[in-house]
């Protein structure tokens, strides 16, 4: 017998929760990410709560957990009530932290996860001070496809007099955001 969507998903979310394979769970979240694409699962994921669990999974050791969790919350923020949910569950922070990993995936997932999110309410967390320095370094960088992002980000998502005083601060300061490694 097939299983529904939501039954599937369900199976999904369990065997998250029981398995103390890391493989297994990478290999999960890796899937219930893949479905986040879908708009047709979103309610079903809102339901099986897999919003927290990408939300919690941005905090692990894992970084393969983590790159999974973000790309998972980038392909849900597009829709209105996910990306209410987020802003309000306190996301934005454990997205800007995802800011400072080495892994360029999960980097590139949290720039886009930023755009997504930003709202006239949200703006002032998601173009905070230290974003628009970590979008100006990453402008800079040359994985042409982090540096075009992050000038999108600069261009579209944050002020001129945002760019001109990260650029001022940047200028005094050698203390920064590493890059991701390619």
């Amino acid at each position: 017998m097939e299983l529904g969507r939501l039954e599937y998903l369900q199976a999904l979310v369990t065997e998250f929760q029981v398995t103390d394979s890391a493989e297994a769970k990478e290999q999960v979240l890796a899937n219930l990410a893949n479905f986040a694409y879908d708009p047709k699962n979103y309610e079903y994921l809102r339901q099986l709560q897999v919003l927290d669990l990408f939300l919690d999974m941005l905090t692990e050791d894992n970084e393969t957990l983590v790159e999974f969790a973000i790309g998972g919350l980038c392909n849900l923020c597009l829709d209105k009530t996910n990306k209410e949910y987020i802003l309000e569950a306190n996301g934005v922070e454990p997205i800007i932290n995802c800011l400072s990993s080495s892994n360029e995936e999960t980097v590139v997932s949290a720039v886009t996860t930023l755009m997504f999110l930003t709202t006239p309410q949200s703006r002032p967390q998601t173009t905070a001070l230290p974003v628009v320095e970590c979008m100006l370094r990453f402008s800079l960088s040359a994985n042409r496809r982090l540096s075009n992002l992050a000038s999108l980000f600069l261009e579209d998502y944050c002020s001129p007099p945002q760019v001109e005083e990260a650029r001022s601060l940047s200028k005094h300061t050698a203390v920064g955001i590493p890059l991701p490694k390619d």
